[in-house]
């Protein structure tokens, strides 16, 4: 049974508000295994609750390990006299996914109003002369670095090679590419930028 499976299983019995609250109490302190039975003991109970309100699964698991950080940071505010161990669990998890399910259909909201916002059609062309421009500028640029300056980027940037492997390539010590592309770059910036 995975770890998912164990956490959807039906909630064995219960147990007792005192062990809870005394187990609440000791994790507040930092003890690790106190925490440890926590979880085991609700883990079922937050991971039914947490599915039905958010329902998808990733999203789910995701909220669930949520709750049992809330739980482990905030131990210590667990009053006893407000409510049992469990209420004020469910409560955290309750919000918690409540706050998911808004958060995702808030992010879906502002994507579809994006979408929505778009020409219709792609323009396949306008693209490739942007890119093509944007190529040409940036070729252009490349003849302002010094043959060194511009060997290196191109070999960064172009052929995806990293600062090690044109060092090994050009015989050249590490320190010396760094420096080569780290200054080739901000002249090329300066020459890219609009004045």
């Amino acid at each position: 049974m995975n770890r998912l499976e164990q956490q959807l299983a039906p909630p064995g019995p219960e147990a007792a508000p005192d062990l809870l609250a005394g187990l609440l109490l000791r994790t507040a302190k930092g003890d690790h295994q106190a925490f440890s039975e926590f979880y085991r003991h609700t883990s079922g109970q937050v991971a039914g609750l947490v599915r039905r309100i958010v329902i998808d699964r990733e999203l789910s698991e995701e909220v669930v390990q949520e709750v049992f950080i809330v739980v482990w940071q905030d131990a210590a505010k667990y009053q006893a006299a407000i409510g049992c161990p469990t209420a004020w669990l469910m409560t955290i998890a309750h919000r918690r996914s409540v706050d998911k399910v808004r958060s995702n259909q808030s992010s879906r909201n502002r994507d579809e109003r994006w979408a929505s916002t778009t020409p219709g059609a792609y323009d396949g062309v306008l693209d490739a002369v942007a890119e093509k421009m944007d190529a040409r500028t940036l070729i252009n640029s490349l003849a302002c670095l010094s043959p060194l300056q511009r060997e290196s980027i191109v070999l960064a940037y172009f052929e995806s090679m990293t600062y090690r492997e044109i060092s090994v390539k050009l015989a050249v010590p590490l320190p010396t590419i760094k420096s080569r592309i780290r200054d080739g770059l901000q002249r090329l910036r300066t020459q890219l930028e609009p004045a």
